[in-house]
């Protein structure tokens, strides 16, 4: 009796581990690989499947989905002899994963390897220079030969990116003199410039300022003769109006005689030949106001004395009379 139980425990316990191995369940975004009697026969999808028990064989299970592999910095010869170090990222994504699981023993080394030697193919063609500027172009390149060579191991390369390139320390101590002599260079161009562009500003400036005063002294020149003009039309039209006679001229004639001997320095003067008629007239106006129309004394002046009496003259300072 003991050993029925014993023989139906140990066939419960076989049907049990023969119901795990036949359901199978797949995960979204992978596939199982399927061997009987170590021979392929079929790739297991996503979700709920049946195998034959301890018959079939799921080898491998494959994730589908897209993946980032980041390799090590490689060292790289460039075309001028330069040694750069450059990391790389590549995603790519299992699109056959019978092939990726019978094609290629480690496809993430064989697309390292295929990986390290298209990258010195490419850079070993280009310079330093161009290395450094030319990061889309390299990333095409590489992208179509990984993408060709990997598509018979069920792989498909999406992207390709350079991580990093390095160049020598040297290198990079050069580089980074030029870029500074470089951002000099147009430091000192800008400020050249904005001197430059300064000075013809204040040069415009200096010009209109130089315009603008001369316009200005012009316009005040014509109305300052304009002025004058008007002042000497006003004061003619009023001695017109006025009509004076000859005493007033002579009168006025006479004032302006020490204005004209003005200053230290006049030693010398001349006097006009019209001063004698001047003077005539203006005793001849004195006569009129005194009584008897003689002089102090009461007697006539002989004809053609002055009638300026008290007017003497130094023989230092009486000029001769200009006939």
């Amino acid at each position: 009796m003991d050993a029925i139980i014993i023989v139906l425990i140990i066939l419960v316990v076989l049907v049990f581990i023969a119901l795990i191995k036949t359901i199978q369940v797949i995960p979204q975004a992978s596939a199982a690989i399927v061997e009987r009697f170590g021979r392929y026969t079929r790739t297991l999808n996503a979700g709920l499947n049946i195998v034959v028990p301890f018959i079939d064989t799921v080898r491998n299970r494959v994730d589908l989905r897209e993946q980032v592999v980041p390799f090590p910095p490689q060292p790289v010869i460039t075309q001028d002899n330069l040694v750069v170090n450059i990391d790389t990222v590549i995603y790519y994504q299992v699109t056959d994963a019978r092939a990726a699981t019978y094609e290629v023993a480690s496809y993430i080394q064989a697309i390292e390897q295929l990986t390290v030697t298209t990258l010195r193919n490419i850079i070993g063609g280009m310079d330093l220079e161009r290395t450094l500027t030319s990061r889309e172009e390299i990333n095409a390149a590489l992208r179509g030969v990984l993408d060709e060579a990997t598509g018979k191991w069920g792989i498909r390369v999406n992207r390709v990116e350079l991580k990093a390139i390095e160049p020598p320390t040297s290198i990079q101590d050069s580089m980074e003199k030029q870029m500074r002599a470089d951002r000099d260079k147009r430091a000192a161009i800008l400020q050249a410039e904005g001197v430059r562009q300064s000075q013809i500003l204040t040069a415009e400036g200096e010009k209109q300022s130089a315009i603008l005063r001369a316009e200005g002294e012009s316009r005040s020149a014509a109305l300052r003769a304009e002025g004058e003009a008007q002042a000497i039309r006003t004061v003619f039209e009023s001695i017109h109006a006025g009509d004076p006679d000859q005493k007033l001229l002579s009168y006025q004639y006479l004032q302006m005689l020490p204005k004209i001997a003005e200053g230290d320095a006049n030693k010398l003067w001349i006097v006009p030949s019209e001063i004698g008629d001047a003077l005539k007239g203006l005793g001849g106006a004195l006569d009129g106001f005194r009584p008897g129309g003689g002089d102090s004394g009461g007697k006539p002046q002989a004809p053609g004395t002055p009638a300026t009496p008290g007017i003497t003259k130094s023989p230092r300072e009486q000029p001769p009379l200009d006939s």
